[in-house]
């Protein structure tokens, strides 16, 4: 079973905490492709392939974020789209 942080909101070291809530998980992901046949090379390209997109995603959202901040600023303001 994975537990989750040690604490709850937000802290100093909650990126620490939560990496290691997702050890045992990320460790059971690769485990069973090994058991699967899968070669150790493969597992860490497709594990590399999943960060890649998660990185994606959050650049992505960012930049929404930025364009939602901006049409609020401009809502606030008056001023038309």
């Amino acid at each position: 079973m994975i537990s989750g942080p040690s604490r709850e909101g937000d802290y100093p070291d909650r990126e620490v905490d939560c990496q290691e809530a997702m050890e045992p998980g990320f460790q059971a992901i690769v485990d069973c492709m090994l058991g699967a046949g899968r070669a150790r090379g493969e597992v860490l390209r497709s594990l590399r392939r999943l960060i890649a997109a998660d990185n994606m995603t959050q650049k992505e959202n960012a930049k929404v974020e930025v364009e939602l901040a901006i049409a609020r600023a401009m809502i606030r303001a008056g001023k038309a789209l």
